[in-house]
């Protein structure tokens, strides 16, 4: 953790990636951010796999830093409770539909009239002003609609989903920057209150066509959007003689010297290798002589002469060779810090670092409802208050949910 929030209150009433991923990089960077979960907790607890009651990988992996409190906000007693939480804080982050949150009593207007500064973040799968504003939407839903499932169809592949929730990672992180933006106008009096709407469609369709328009760009597109040196067949790991590795030349020097190492000098001599416009015509053509010469030699032979040419380059790992990776193992990656005491032997670093800043110990991802007394009291309700909530099911505490 990286105390640079330090004294701002977040308030997060989200669940599953999207939403947590963002409060999380906030508490990283010493927010006090409090996670709003229903009674039992949220989704994300029972998603396999798990080590004990409710404490999952994945909410481990996007809830470090944070304090729970557990609250019914279909009882009016939860729904004080959030209320008197919204009043003290800096911000206010969702990810449900809007039209829910706001039958719940807290839409934009309605939290503005508790606290006239609060920084209202809806993350949300499509904006509010389009035709799609009511679809639900998860991450599958929003690579298929965005374009990126059919990526691999154009290097002749069939459409495909990127094995990762890659649609709420990337809508939280426009979350995260877009509530970062909004208390620094804040805190130089431009604004006061702003309502920060972060749409999953729209956030992953930027994120796609920021290479992708291309052509597009300029108009008319006879080829098509899309950045076609992708789109090559032969841009892939190649295999080598007992492996796969990843290279890319990319300049023309670079391309240079790989071609002379394979013996390949005679595309070197065709005069439109010298133009860089014509390299990147030919590209698919470029690549495919290098994915011909790479099955003659093992994957460290490659690696040396790679290393050698100074070609960008890499062995093409697999998720369990992170695991063991000298340079993460160098940099502390996966020390499991605070989330020890939740049963991780690894947890995943912050890997923003703010070397002249201070640092303090994480702490591990939140029991549900571990801080509801502690939350509770310091909003100034008296004991024989808390305990009234908890026996009408407002409130859950120390892990009950």
């Amino acid at each position: 953790m990286t105390p640079l929030l330090t004294g701002i209150r977040v308030v997060e009433i989200s669940s599953i990636v999207l939403g947590p991923f963002a409060g999380q990089i906030l508490a990283d960077l010493g927010a006090d951010v409090i996670k709003v979960e229903p009674p039992g907790g949220e989704l994300a607890r029972s998603v396999h796999p798990t080590e004990g009651a409710g404490m999952s990988a994945m909410f481990l992996n996007n809830n470090r830093n944070k304090r729970s409190i557990c609250l019914d906000l279909k009882s009016e007693g939860g729904r004080a409770v959030l209320a008197r939480l919204i009043a003290d804080a800096d911000v206010l982050l969702h990810n449900m539909r809007v039209d829910a949150i706001t039958r719940l009593g807290f839409g934009f207007s309605a939290v503005k009239a508790i606290n006239p500064r609060i920084i209202y973040c809806s993350a949300i799968g499509f904006g509010q002003d389009g035709r799609y504003r009511d679809r639900p939407a998860f991450d599958d839903v929003i690579q298929a609609a965005s374009g990126l499932a059919m990526l691999p169809a154009h290097a002749g592949g069939e459409p495909s989903y990127v094995p990762s929730v890659i649609a709420d990672k990337v809508a939280s992180l426009y979350a995260a920057y877009g509530i970062l933006a909004a208390l620094a106008a804040r805190e130089r009096g431009t604004v006061e209150a702003v309502e920060v709407e972060v749409p999953m469609f729209e956030s992953l369709v930027s994120f796609l066509l920021n290479e992708h328009l291309a052509a597009a760009t300029f108009g008319a597109a006879p080829e098509g959007a899309g950045y076609h040196r992708l789109f090559s067949r032969n841009r892939k790991p190649y295999r080598t003689r007992d492996g796969w590795v990843a290279v890319l030349p990319y300049t023309g020097e670079q391309w240079r010297r790989i071609l002379e190492e394979i013996g390949r000098t005679d595309v070197i001599a065709q005069s439109w290798f010298a133009d860089a416009g014509e390299r990147s015509r030919r590209v698919d053509e470029l690549y495919g002589i290098v994915a011909a010469a790479i099955p003659g030699r093992t994957t460290s032979a490659w690696l040396e002469t790679f290393a050698r040419l100074d070609i960008p380059h890499s062995r093409v790992n697999d998720l369990d060779d992170l695991l063991v990776d000298p340079h993460l193992a160098d940099v502390g990656f996966f020390a499991p810090g605070g989330q020890a005491q939740a049963g991780a032997a690894r947890a995943l670093r912050q890997p923003v670092l703010y070397r002249d800043a201070p640092a303090a110990d994480d702490r591990g991802a939140p029991r549900c409802g571990a801080d509801t007394a502690a939350i509770l009291a310091a909003l100034g309700y008296a004991p024989e208050e808390v305990r009234r909530l908890a026996a009408e099911g407002s409130i859950g505490m120390d892990g009950e949910g």
